[in-house]
């Protein structure tokens, strides 16, 4: 947001520099991102004089050129070749001093040297209104009849004024800062320094010649409407004092009518829409939404088809404007207008937002609408416009203000604590300088008590909501910088807080990952709504819409954090980035019936080669194996050993494991779907992990027991089993475990075979067995008892038949 300084001091006094106002409003919240300086004409006009032709006659080498003294109040006249033809003596013209950078209406730029033309000498250049870009006309020099004494910089007579301009980067929630009088409350709070709002108690009725009615339909999407007729309007260009106020913070005038509204909405941060009066079918308006499908032409001459959600102004023919968003084309202000319809309004954030979301338009009326204007506004702004419209438009009031607003939207009531004011600032603040600061941000104070208050906060500051946002406004305006850093840091929450184990142990696993050659990303919560359409998985309605959202494609919290993952390993990819190893420690958020659920979750990511090019080696490529390996190490480091694993496969994942520990699921684990993978742009196998961090920390063990090593040897046997293709690895060790061999330490699988001699359908598994006695040296006796009891169960639960 641009605010305009010559512009804010309107409203209040400021003697502060721009970089010290700039610092101000940073330090209490309201970043300013860059200051610059705005020339309504490029220049400045620098270097530009007033001049008075004293001689004037033939150059005696060129015809169409004239050689002329001019006085510029200095003590000798200078000598300046002209080609003008209407160039005469006693005239008072632009005098171009050398040295001087013209900046020409067309956009070119000249440099003036002292130069000698066909033999005579000339020392700066007499200048037409296109050379120094105040106008369009080119045939002679400029000649002014003026009383302004000569040496006088032209700026001064055009009235050109510098200004200074912000740039504010204000977050979503402050929407009661966008305009200038909102910039001008807070330096009000900050400074303590009165404001002085526009006068509007000279409006008044001229006439009733233009009635018009309004009804309200969806009274939920716009609580209340409010509008003015006007008569006799004529549309032209606006003045240079509108037009320049309106450039230096980047808004392109257009007419007088329009450039006013503009003008209201960036002064006071309340939308207005202008109609023309004349198009108005049946002189009434409806507050409604149009059937699905119907078509509106919009201001940008774009035929638009409407959903059936969107909140419209209509007459009797249909569509008049889409509420809040963007105007239409059929009433439209034109030159040829002469009687008008302003509207004021308050509409539903979330209504405009939808909307915006839909056709994916973004005005300067719907980005404030979407983060929530001050619904006591719209008479106060009808009231200003119309004494701007009087003055240059020379239009007439011509109805009575409608205002139609049946459910007064109240202030919101907050019980402050005293203590609580304390405890979250870290410092014992004056109750009178408590109450000093909330009055200069409007919020009053009532049923004051020893220990606690109410705080009525007004509709405009639509961030303040609770307690906590009552202190933190308090300790914004004191000043961050007031409060003194003990040598012992504390602080106290009005929340629970976090262990710090669960800190620690993160950090721990985030060093194993890493200490592995995974890279650790942190990507943004906000995601696309359309990705949950790329897999059956993921549920729409368990989407979390944001509100206000910042971006038009990021317009919902996670599900899942595999698409944020995708997408930085996308743009690896076509860096030629192919080997990757990613892990992010990050949240999900989705929708159940009528409360929002947020859940930690680890997500691990992998794909591309094993290991970088080299001599000793050819290259290959990562599969589900490496995966496993890490997930395993995880869950030893979190002494999660006791767990039950299950194969699947969905649309997000063409072969996968599930695993769980206690009945509950700890991770799905996987080879991506391709499908999904090109979507996202990759064209390359990707293994994804998915880890439940919350049941991880839950699970994990906090104390470990540790016991003496054996002294005693370990003994491997080697077994091989035929057996159905359908059993699985974890069917064998749930065997083993079932069978409860104390002596068997380990089982690994080294070896699977299928074709002959083995039947269809079947396979063969070379297993391992490592088996060791704690207090003892095993024997042949021990070691072959134990193995034919394994080989019994292996036949009788799996069917196994063992291969000698």
């Amino acid at each position: 947001m641009k605010i305009s300084l010559n512009w804010l001091k309107e409203y209040i006094n400021l003697s502060e520099s721009a970089p010290e106002i700039g610092e101000l409003l940073t330090q209490r919240g309201l970043e300013v991102e860059g200051i610059e300086t705005y020339e309504p004409i490029k220049g400045g006009l620098q270097g530009l004089v007033i001049g008075k032709v004293i001689t004037c006659e033939d150059h005696p080498y060129a015809d169409r050129l004239k050689k002329t003294r001019v006085d510029v109040g200095n003590n000798a006249p200078i000598p300046i070749i002209c080609g003008a033809p209407n160039v005469k003596v006693g005239q008072k013209v632009v005098v171009a001093l050398v040295g001087t950078t013209l900046n020409t209406y067309e956009g070119k730029t000249i440099k003036i040297k002292k130069a000698k033309i066909r033999g005579e000498f000339s020392e700066g250049m007499l200048c037409t209104e296109e050379e120094i870009g105040v106008g369009q006309a080119h045939e002679g020099i400029l000649v002014f009849d003026t009383s302004l004494p000569l040496g006088t910089p032209v700026a001064k007579y055009f009235n050109i004024q510098q200004d200074t301009v912000l740039e504010i980067d204000l977050t979503p929630n402050r929407a009661d800062a966008f305009s200038h009088i909102g910039v001008a409350r807070e330096l009000k709070a900050i400074l303590d320094r009165p404001i002085s709002y526009p006068i509007v108690e000279n409006f008044t009725i001229d006439t009733q010649d233009l009635p018009m009615q309004v009804e309200i339909v969806d009274h939920d999407a716009c609580p209340r409407y409010s509008g003015v007729a006007m008569k006799g309007v004529t549309v032209r260009e606006s003045p240079e004092w509108l037009k320049n106020k309106l450039k230096a913070i980047g808004v392109n005038p257009v007419n007088n009518v329009v450039d006013v509204t503009n003008f209201v909405l960036h002064e006071l941060g309340q939308p207005l829409h202008a109609f023309d009066y004349d198009q108005i079918v049946g002189k009434k308006v409806w507050v409604k939404a149009l059937p699905q499908d119907s078509s509106f032409v919009t201001l940008d001459n774009k035929t638009r088809k409407l959903r059936g959600e969107e909140l419209m102004i209509c007459d009797e023919a249909g569509g008049l404007c889409i509420a809040g968003v963007l105007g239409g084309k059929r009433a439209s202000v034109n030159k040829a207008t002469q009687n008008i319809f302003l509207e004021s309004a308050y509409f539903s954030p979330k209504s405009i937002t939808r909307t915006t979301k839909q056709h994916t338009i973004k005005t300067d009326a719907s980005f404030r609408y979407e983060r929530g204007t001050d619904p006591n506004l719209t008479v106060y702004t009808l009231k200003r416009a119309c004494l701007l419209i009087k003055e240059i438009a020379h239009g007439k009031v011509a109805s009575e203000i409608i205002d139609i607003y049946p459910e007064k939207i109240k202030d919101v009531s907050i019980k402050v604590s005293y203590r609580n004011i304390d405890r979250l600032i870290g410092k014992a603040i004056p109750k009178s300088a408590i109450k000093a600061i909330l009055n200069r941000l409007a919020i009053t104070i009532s049923h004051e008590e020893k220990e606690n208050f109410i705080a009525i906060v007004p509709p405009f500051r639509v961030d303040v909501k609770r307690e906590v946002d009552v202190i933190e406004e308090i300790v914004r305006i004191y000043g961050y910088e007031n409060i003194e850093v003990s040598g012992k840091l504390s602080s106290s929450y009005l929340a629970e807080a976090i262990k710090p184990e669960r800190d620690k142990v993160q950090y721990s696993i985030a060093e194993l990952l890493a200490a592995d050659g995974y890279y650790e990303i942190y990507t943004n919560s906000l995601t696309k709504s359309v990705y949950t359409t790329f897999a059956d998985d993921l549920n729409e309605p368990k989407n979390t819409y944001m509100l206000n959202p910042l971006s038009e494609v990021l317009d919902v919290l996670r599900q899942t954090l595999v698409f944020s993952g995708l997408e930085v390993i996308a743009y690896n990819i076509n860096r030629n980035q192919t080997d990757l190893k990613f892990f992010e420690f990050g949240k999900t958020y989705h929708k159940e019936s009528n409360h929002y659920v947020e859940n930690n979750r680890l997500a691990i990511w992998i794909t591309g080669n094993i290991e970088a090019p080299n001599w000793i080696r050819k290259p290959s490529c990562v599969t589900f194996q490496n995966l496993n390996a890490i997930i395993h190490k995880i869950l030893h480091k979190l002494d999660i050993v006791d767990v039950a694993r299950e194969h699947f496969k969905n649309s997000f994942y063409e072969a996968g494991l599930k695993i769980k520990s206690e009945g509950e699921e700890l991770l799905r684990a996987g080879k991506l779907n391709m499908l999904l993978l090109k979507k996202m742009g990759i064209t390359q196998p990707l293994f994804f992990a998915d880890i439940d961090w919350d049941l991880c920390l839950r699970q994990a063990r906090k104390e470990r027991k540790y016991e003496e090593i054996s002294k005693f040897p370990t003994v491997k046997r080697d077994l091989s089993l035929v057996i159905d293709k359908s059993v699985t690895f974890e069917a064998i060790k749930k065997i083993v475990t079932r069978q409860n061999e104390k002596i068997i330490k380990h089982v690994n699988i080294f070896d699977v075979y299928e074709g002959k001699p083995i039947e269809k359908g079947k396979k063969a598994y070379a297993l391992s067995f490592v088996l060791q006695e704690k207090n003892k040296t095993l024997n042949d006796k021990l070691i072959d008892k134990v193995m034919r009891r394994l080989i019994e169960a292996f036949k009788d639960q799996l069917g196994a038949v063992i291969r000698k």
